[in-house]
């Protein structure tokens, strides 16, 4: 039995992560799932959430934005449009994030073409500041 799994995380600019963990947490479309060394094969899309990795007792945690999971053979591999790191996200910047996305809202409908952009928006700032407010001090 493997003790760790190599957790790979990319998006389409760079390379975010590659780490040796003992555990993945991850915001899947259908619900969220854990990964632990000795997965079995999975293949699986991701939504925008809080993905969370354990590490030599300590707790990590990314803002990722849809993409694809898969793991096989002790290698869990991430490919998502962005991942940001806690301790890589501004906080303040999220936050005004959200608050234009909120403010968008309130004066769209949801017959507007851009209601479901600004409610995507909306979501990933939400995400963001959780995330960042989870920073290690």
């Amino acid at each position: 039995m493997a003790d760790k799994l190599k957790l790979e995380m990319v998006t389409p600019y760079k390379r975010v992560l590659s780490e040796e963990v003992d555990e993945v947490t991850a915001p899947g479309t259908v619900g969220e799932f854990g990964v632990l060394p000795d997965h079995t094969s999975l293949l699986t899309t991701l939504k925008v959430g809080e993905l969370t990795y354990n590490k030599d007792g300590e707790t990590f945690h990314v803002a990722v934005n849809w993409g694809y999971v898969e793991v096989e053979d002790n290698v869990m591999t991430v490919l998502v449009e962005t991942a940001e790191p806690a301790d890589q996200i501004d906080l303040e910047r999220a936050k005004a994030a959200l608050s234009r996305a909120e403010e968008a809202l309130k004066k769209l409908t949801s017959e507007d073409k851009e209601f479901k952009i600004m409610e995507c928006a909306l979501e990933r700032a939400l995400i963001r500041v959780q995330v960042a407010s989870k920073k290690v001090h």
